[in-house]
């Protein structure tokens, strides 16, 4: 069946089951609140958004060992990476390329100037408590490179009570690893602090290739003091650093953010929010025969007012950025900035709702950008809500695009529009949500050859991504499920082929059950095809890998976990280093980990 032909019967799929909607409407709804997709606190449901929310309880009995394994297969989301153990990973969130997820940590933008998208690799996911996965375009609330969505990472949130942990673990690939985190309060202040310190000997990324380890030292302080006017003023920082290497060099790298944030009530009916950050990526790069440096920072200052009257919500905004590079490298332009201007007015009916968003960027390297959304939702009775939403976004040209040697500094943005059509339904105990969307894209920005031989990047690609995602899940009597589908077709509009590395069919399915002390869970993600080129000639097979997990409270305020990731031992590759030579970057296959943690409660 087609993906077009399939997306109808996925809608209305969930909408056939009303005996068992009816028996429990008038009960609690599996609805969790989210603050990425509105700027502020709203229900999944009123946030007219297609939201996954990866809770603690979630994140802590997966113990993934890299943060992508909490995104890969989630709906909408495809994840490559060149090897495991903090090697090069991309996020394509509906089909879109990897600079255009958007990543914040506690708010902050986190990325590369120069390549333009995250370090997903080196960001460390056992200092992480909540996850908010936003699909769709965002850039009238968020500016550049919001294109396919945006993630945010939370990390350990102060307390009033003290509260906080100590972990140690090891595992096959002589894997060690050791992380501890204590969060307290004293007077109007509360305070957090975690790190975490971890190595491996890693596996080969290549066929037949030699191991190639990851070491990594990371740490985050949080501080939050409430303000006798009912505000509160905050400050974290979040920092990473290590080597990891790679076939054919090794790389020292460095990515840290820092928030300052001050949020006060003028009025009943008007608050206002000042934010100073900065977020830098560092990389010394390796090789027997030479070495390179880059260095990026970005700076932003961020004010929103929030105005409200009754159940409706004005904010109005304003945010200045400045990207600075450095390094080994003579690029032509060092730094640029970015002004913007932006609004979101969210209008509440009884049980249908409105939001219109509008931004504005006047950016000194590529010019002004306009963006705008409108989302309408309806909800039709205490459970199920449907919801309709267009979209404008733009993903901006990256340093390497405009300044690297060889570069174009003639670059425009990339534009692209996004409609959804989408519906959900949440109980007391399980919940569903199907969203139809389709995405254009203009002025894609790709590498090409000129006539002389020489690549060069260009505005002369469009792409057409039209989509379908079913999500579910279930939490009773112990037992938690949740399952994701995702069906894709991502068209490159010049060729008619299928863009690159983006798989058409996607399925994640995780289950878990708890038994007095115990509890057991495991996770099932199944890829289809990929190509690794343009011309799709270069054919990567899909695959499915199984990961199983146990753990164990054998004493109070402790416990120990074992976790078996590809427990199969499949071999499989979401990326090519050679087509040459029909060598594959390969991911690890059965890795196992037993940790230890004591709970300070």
């Amino acid at each position: 069946m087609s993906c077009a032909k399939a997306l109808p019967a996925l809608i209305l799929l969930p909408l056939a089951l009303p005996a068992l909607a009816v028996d429990q409407q008038t009960e609690k709804r599996l609805d969790p609140i989210v603050v990425t997709a509105t700027l502020g606190p709203l229900t999944a449901g009123e946030s007219l958004s297609s939201v996954t929310v990866i809770d603690e309880e979630r994140i802590r009995e997966q113990s993934p060992s890299e943060f992508t394994e909490l995104l890969r297969g989630q709906p909408g989301i495809n994840v490559t990476g060149n090897g495991s153990f903090g090697k090069t990973t991309s996020v394509y969130t509906r089909g879109t390329a990897n600079d255009s997820t958007l990543l914040l940590v506690d708010g902050v933008r986190l990325r590369s100037a120069t390549a333009g998208g995250p370090s997903w690799q080196y960001f460390p996911v056992e200092l992480v408590e909540r996850v908010e996965i936003v699909r769709g375009a965002r850039s009238s609330l968020y500016g550049a490179d919001a294109v396919g969505g945006v993630v945010q990472a939370f990390t350990l949130d102060p307390e009033e009570t003290p509260t906080g942990w100590i972990e140690a673990g090891a595992g096959n690939f002589n894997t060690q690893k050791g992380s501890a985190g204590i969060a307290a309060s004293a007077g109007n202040t509360r305070f957090s602090l975690s790190g975490l310190h971890k190595e491996t000997d890693g596996t080969a990324v290549i066929t037949d290739g030699k191991d190639r380890g990851f070491r990594n030292t990371a740490g985050i302080g949080r501080i939050v003091h409430e303000l006798e006017s009912g505000g509160e003023a905050s400050l974290v920082v979040v920092q990473s650093e290590g080597n990891t290497e790679y076939e054919g060099g090794e790389i020292d790298f460095m990515i840290r953010t820092l928030g300052i944030g001050l949020e006060t009530p003028v009025s009943e009916y008007w608050r206002h929010s000042l934010q100073f950050s900065e977020s830098r990526d560092e990389t010394d790069n390796v090789t027997p025969t030479y070495s390179s440096t880059f260095d990026t920072r970005s700076r932003a200052a961020r004010w929103d007012n929030t105005f409200t009257w009754n159940v409706h919500e004005l904010v109005v905004g304003a945010e200045l950025m400045s990207d600075e590079v450095g390094g080994t490298t003579d690029y032509e332009e060092d730094s640029r900035t970015n002004s913007a201007l932006y609004s979101q007015l969210r209008l509440s009916f009884g049980p249908t709702d409105l939001q219109l968003s509008l931004r504005g960027d006047d950016n000194e390297a590529y010019g002004k950008n306009e963006t705008g959304g409108i989302a309408l939702g309806h909800e039709l009775d205490r459970s199920h809500r449907v919801r309709l939403s267009y979209g404008t976004a733009f993903r901006a040209p990256t340093f390497n695009d405009l300044y690297f040697p060889g570069a174009n500094p003639d670059l425009e943005a990339e534009e692209s529009s996004t409609v959804e059509l989408g519906a959900s339904g949440h109980y007391q105990s399980w919940f569903w949500d199907a969203a139809l969307f389709q995405l254009d894209v203009d002025n894609l920005i790709a590498w090409s050859p000129t006539p002389s031989g020489l690549w060069t990047p260009m505005n002369v690609n469009e792409a057409r991504i039209r989509g379908a995602e079913l999500s579910a899940g279930f939490d009773h009597e112990g037992w938690r499920g949740d399952a994701s589908l995702t069906l894709l077709d991502p068209e490159d509009r010049d060729t008619g082929n299928r863009l690159q590395r983006r798989s058409g069919k996607t399925l994640r399915l995780d289950l878990s059950k708890r038994v007095g002390t115990w509890d057991f869970g495991g996770t099932l993600v199944a890829e289809g095809y990929r190509y690794d080129d343009r011309g799709n000639d270069d054919r990567l097979p899909g695959f499915a890998t199984l990961d199983l997990r146990a753990g164990w409270r054998f004493a109070p305020d402790w416990s120990t976990r074992l976790t078996v990731a590809n427990v199969l031992d499949k071999e499989y590759s979401t990326a090519r280093y050679s087509s040459s030579g029909n060598l594959d970057y390969i991911a690890a296959g059965r890795t196992a980990m037993l940790t230890v943690r004591y709970d300070i409660r």
